[in-house]
Order: C-alpha cells, then sequence, then structure tokens
C-alpha cells in the first residue's frame, strides 16, 4: 500500500495517544476534511478499528458522540513502514502525549 504523507501523521498520531477526531486535528495540525476521509479511508483497510462511545457518556457532557480510533496491528506494522520513509516532525508527538487519555 503506498502512503502519503498525511496517512503516516495520522496513524503517528493515533500511535501516541490521539483517540477521536479532534485529537488527531489537534496532534497533526491537519484539517478535518484532510483527518476524517484519512480515518474512514484507514478503517476500511483495516488499519484502525473504531468504536462509538456510550451515548450517556456524550449526554452527560453535552456533545456529540466520539468515535474512537485505535491502530490495528497492521496499522502499527505500516507506520513503522511510514516513519522509515517520511520524516515525522517532532511536535505530532508532543501534542499527542498532552492529550488527554479517552474514556470508554
Amino acid at each position: 500500500m503506498n502512503i502519503t504523507y498525511p496517512t503516516a501523521l495520522v496513524l503517528q498520531a493515533l500511535a501516541h495517544g490521539a483517540q477521536y477526531g479532534f485529537d488527531v486535528m489537534d496532534a497533526t495540525g491537519l484539517p478535518s476534511g484532510t483527518v476524517y476521509p484519512i480515518l474512514r479511508r484507514i478503517e476500511r483497510e483495516g488499519l484502525v478499528k473504531a468504536q462509538w462511545e456510550e451515548a450517556a457518556i456524550a449526554q452527560r457532557e453535552q456533545r456529540p458522540p466520539r468515535r474512537y480510533y485505535e491502530l490495528t496491528g497492521e496499522g502499527s506494522l505500516l507506520l513503522e513502514s511510514a516513519l522509515r520513509r517520511y520524516r515525522q516532525p517532532a511536535a505530532i508527538a508532543a501534542r499527542a502525549r498532552r492529550l488527554r487519555p479517552a474514556r470508554s
């Protein structure tokens, strides 16, 4: 599979703890029009698995439910390959580490 630089950034953000779309956007600096299509594509390709949070959590916090993403084994292997191909900005890992862990 040919992996683009934005896809590599999204995979790296997920590997460093970003778990839902806005987390990924914060960690990568990519816009939603880039992040969400990538997340849908890599989910279809089996590189991530996704799960909606419980509706009660979102209702309690008065916001829409979040969809949480997690790298699969195949996604981790592809990320390793992408890291050899692209130079990843250190800032991505630093921003991702500042994100709060998700509740599920």
